[in-house]
């Protein structure tokens, strides 16, 4: 009886006592990758999240992850042998008009690739509830034999692979970046064990995505796309994550969910037309959480270019994170 009349005394020991375990990853490594210093995906995206979120008061309460050097076999897992070594002989310079390659643009990637590796070991072993990947370069768009979009190797579908192999069964891919995730869609699209679900921007790059997708072979039926109109904004998005995700979800039952986030939906990013606030944001990842009270849940980072709100909006999606 005392410790529930400490509780009501204290109610932000409540809060405290059943806080979420999440995990933070985040690897020096990931700025080695400097394509030209007039691309959007400048290494200055991860100084400016880093030191945004060692302001905010969740700092303290996350979990650091271990680094994470991903394999040959690990990668081998998603993209052909051929590409891989493709990017390993390639040296610097355009791998297509959105992609460079620098000189340690590799080890930065298999770094970041590692991280999504690490972060759900840690949860599949109990150590965290959920995670945070402050990593570059994006993954989603790059296809099994081809980096495309600013994407060297898929991130979030290494991940998803990685996670099959450690004992998941059924593992949800969220991807709400403006740009529709084409790499993981096609890369899964004959899965059943993994659903992809998103939201983009359409028309738009790089022109897939479109609704009538809905996976092939047995996978058909795991694979929900959900294109929305340039200028949406916040009550079209908090109407597919908070009416429409949840009965899929449901439906599927997974027992881990990864995100590719993408926060070149919100209103300031110059590399969109999507409209969302960061109270938007907030709804979003609010809706994710609630369709995950029983299972981990991984954050990748994707897309997001302007450094502000880049920042202000993984800061809200941590604390959302910790709290919910």
């Amino acid at each position: 009886m005392s410790s529930l009349r400490s509780f009501a005394a204290n109610p932000s020991s409540y809060t405290v006592l059943f806080m979420k375990k999440v995990g933070i990853a985040y690897d020096e490594s990931c700025l080695l990758h400097e394509p030209p210093v007039w691309h959007p995906d400048s290494p200055n995206r991860l100084l400016h999240i880093l030191s945004l979120l060692k302001l905010s008061e969740c700092w303290p309460n996350l979990i650091p992850i271990p680094n994470r050097l991903a394999t040959e076999e690990d990668i081998a897992r998603v993209h052909t042998r051929e590409y891989i070594e493709k990017l390993k002989n390639f040296g610097t310079g355009e791998l297509d008009p959105d992609t460079y390659l620098s000189e340690e643009s590799v080890e930065a990637a298999l770094h970041a690739t590692g991280a999504v590796m690490e972060a759900i070991e840690q949860c599949r072993n109990g150590v965290i509830e959920r995670a945070f990947c402050a990593i570059r370069p994006p993954g989603h768009h790059a296809e099994a034999d081809h980096g495309m979009g600013f994407c060297l190797f898929n991130n979030i579908a290494v991940g998803a692979k990685y996670a099959l192999t450690l004992g998941y069964e059924r593992v949800f891919i969220i991807d709400f970046d403006a740009h529709h995730g084409n790499g993981t869609q096609h890369i899964f699209e004959e899965e059943d064990r993994v659903f992809y679900f998103s939201t983009h921007q359409h028309p738009f790059y790089p022109d897939t995505g479109r609704d009538e997708d809905r996976g092939k072979g047995k996978g058909t039926g795991y694979t929900y796309n959900m294109p929305i109109l340039a200028g949406s904004g916040d009550k079209e998005y908090l109407y597919v994550y908070q009416t429409i995700l949840p009965g899929i979800i449901h439906r599927f039952n997974p027992d881990l969910i990864l995100v590719s986030a993408g926060y070149d939906i919100h209103q300031n990013d110059p590399h969109a037309n999507i409209r969302v606030s960061h109270e938007g944001i907030s709804a979003i990842v609010r809706g994710i959480l609630h369709c995950c009270a029983s299972c981990p849940a991984v954050f990748v980072l994707e897309g997001g270019y302007d450094l502000p709100s880049l920042s202000e909006s993984v800061r809200i999606t941590v604390e959302e994170m910790v709290k919910r």
